[in-house]
């Protein structure tokens, strides 16, 4: 891999994507906020949309992490259950402006273009944490977040035999190794600029270090021959100017810090969970054309009626958590957004509408018996879930709540 990129040009890309997508959706209505599954589809491109929601969470968790105090015991079990459950409300409340959430994007078209142009750095930024160690599960819980290459950093982290947890400077140096031994299963720049093109115009030559400006750069004109007149000197044709493209200003490239991590009854859930490409954005691409002609928030509005909760990241323990949470009315409403991610990806081999369809099917189901067994047997055959025991059982938690 010879081609050096810049991740200044990808930050600068980024910012002008992003202000033009703003102007699509704000544009008619300058006060408009998004929500949660706004965001989630808010382009064409899921993993720009993921890292938004990264950067989301993980300044969220920050914000969480100061609510504690020296003058209250915040390891309480009904404190944990209380910032529970306000979490879980909040989360239902998402509400970003213009001003908020341009930033974000920016950060995240830039963040996406920078996983290939700095492997490395964006392995670094993207699944270790702030401090000096990693753990498989942190580098796991991480990875719902990467769509782009997927594959790729999956098996990195599953190359990775050790339990305990490992420096991130012996994490950095086997992940260059790893990417030396395998960069070309690496999906090359190309394919992800030609989707990004279709929404700003943005060529590999562009992302160059040495390379040029603009998304075209016209051919340099050599002047022409002399001609000689009959009579009586030649006069030669006047020498075609060279266009030179507008130089790009080149910043020095700034990119979110990994979310400081919260405290031991906020963290991440331990489970991993895996976004797939088709359980994010299934059926929400947008053409050029659908782009010119239809405002991006009519797009995105259509289809949900209420946002789903964001964090489940947030909740104090996880599994005790499901045992003795209260009953809620509905599963579609009781199940996160990241767990969402992880029923739609590890039950449901990443269909959205499958998972949905079953959701909607449980919630239907007039007893618990009924609902266990469309679980157990029916879903269970349909799509193997034998070795998937961990997903179903808290998929059956959450069917115990409703029916408390």
């Amino acid at each position: 891999m010879n081609d050096k990129y810049s991740l200044a040009k990808c930050a600068q890309y980024g910012r002008r994507l992003a202000a033009r997508l703003c102007d699509q959706h704000f544009d008619s209505e300058p006060t408009a906020t998004l929500d949660g599954p706004a965001i989630l589809k808010f382009t064409p491109i899921r993993q720009v949309n993921l890292l938004v929601v990264r950067q989301l969470l993980g300044q969220w968790q920050a914000e969480t992490a100061r609510l504690r105090s020296p003058y209250f015991d915040f390891e309480a079990p009904a404190v944990q259950a209380a910032l529970t459950q306000f979490m879980n409300i909040l989360s239902r409340h998402i509400s970003l402006s213009r001003t908020s959430f341009e930033p974000l994007l920016a950060q995240a078209i830039g963040d996406s273009l920078g996983m290939v142009a700095d492997p490395v750095g964006s392995f670094q930024r993207l699944l270790l944490g702030n401090g000096e160690f990693s753990s498989l599960t942190s580098l796991r819980d991480n990875l719902r977040y990467i769509d782009v290459y997927k594959t790729f950093y999956q098996g990195f982290v599953d190359s990775l035999t050790s339990t305990g947890d490992l420096s991130n400077d012996f994490l950095t140096q086997r992940f260059e190794l790893y990417h030396a031994a395998n960069y070309k299963a690496h999906q090359p720049m190309q394919r992800l600029v030609e989707e990004f093109s279709t929404l700003l115009p943005l060529t590999t030559a562009d992302l160059l270090e040495d390379g040029p400006v603009s998304g075209t750069t016209a051919p340099v004109p050599t002047p022409t021959q002399p001609q000689v007149e009959p009579e009586p000197v030649p006069t030669p044709t006047p020498v075609a100017k060279r266009v030179t493209p507008e130089p790009i200003t080149v910043a020095v490239p700034t990119f979110v810090a990994a979310p400081t991590p919260a405290p031991t009854h906020l963290q991440t859930p331990s489970t991993p969970v895996v976004v797939p490409a088709a359980a994010v954005v299934s059926g929400a691409s947008l053409t050029t054309d659908e782009t010119s002609s239809v405002r991006l928030h009519e797009k995105l509005k259509a289809g949900h009626p209420s946002a789903p909760p964001l964090a489940e990241t947030l909740r104090a323990t996880a599994a005790p958590a499901e045992r003795a949470g209260p009953k809620v009315e509905t599963l579609r409403e009781a199940i996160s957004i990241n767990q969402r991610f992880s029923f739609i990806n590890e039950l449901f081999a990443g269909e959205n509408m499958e998972y949905h369809a079953a959701i909607q099917h449980l919630d239907s189901l007039p007893t618990p018996e009924q609902a266990r067994a469309y679980v157990t047997s029916d879903l269970s055959q349909r799509y193997d879930w034998g070795r998937k025991e961990e997903h179903v059982n808290k998929l059956l938690k959450l069917i115990d709540r409703k029916f408390a």
